[in-house]
């Protein structure tokens, strides 16, 4: 039977070389994915920011008439694109734009609704006239890119988390432009 020295033992206990690697590799990992996922979030974070203020700049158009006089759809989406250009594929963005008859009828709106693959229903375009209270919600589907965030992150079963900006106005009293 082999038998070590007592010496030997004592001297292995008390080397601590590559104990700093042993040291990586068990915080190392788990540090580089929780930054991968702040980065993941921060992405995100801006990504709805960003979605926000487009919607904002779209509303504006809506409110002060400027769709209703001549700008049509076409208009409203170009300055929502112009806006989001910046994060978001103009492509991807879905909207519902409805005329109700009062700010308490868009508080008792039905909720967002969205299909198997995170489309938005009900798309349409209302923009309303003049005084109207007119509801508007701007929906993107964001691609999260690592995948082990799409586990905690996705709110659809296609791994995107769905981007929801809703705006609830009521536009000037501005005069239409007889041609």
């Amino acid at each position: 039977m082999f038998k070590m020295p007592y010496k030997n033992i004592v001297r292995w206990q008390k080397n601590d070389d590559g104990s700093t690697a042993v040291e990586f590799a068990l915080i190392g990992i788990p540090f580089i994915l929780m930054v991968i996922g702040i980065i993941e979030m921060a992405l995100m974070f801006a990504t709805q920011s960003l979605l926000e203020s487009s919607t904002a700049e779209a509303a504006r158009e809506i409110r002060t008439g400027a769709v209703q006089q001549g700008g049509g759809e076409s208009l409203f989406q170009d300055v929502l694109c112009e806006y989001a250009d910046v994060f978001i594929n103009c492509d991807g963005l879905q909207y519902q734009i409805v005329s109700v008859d009062s700010f308490q009828d868009a508080a008792d709106f039905p909720d967002a609704e969205f299909d198997e693959e995170g489309d938005l229903e009900n798309q349409g375009f209302d923009a309303g006239g003049v005084s109207d209270v007119v509801m508007i919600r701007i929906a993107y589907k964001y691609a999260i890119k690592t995948p082990m965030m799409q586990l905690m992150l996705t709110n659809n079963s296609d791994g995107n988390r769905i981007l929801l900006s809703t705006v609830v106005l009521q536009t000037e009293p501005y005069e239409f432009e007889e041609e």
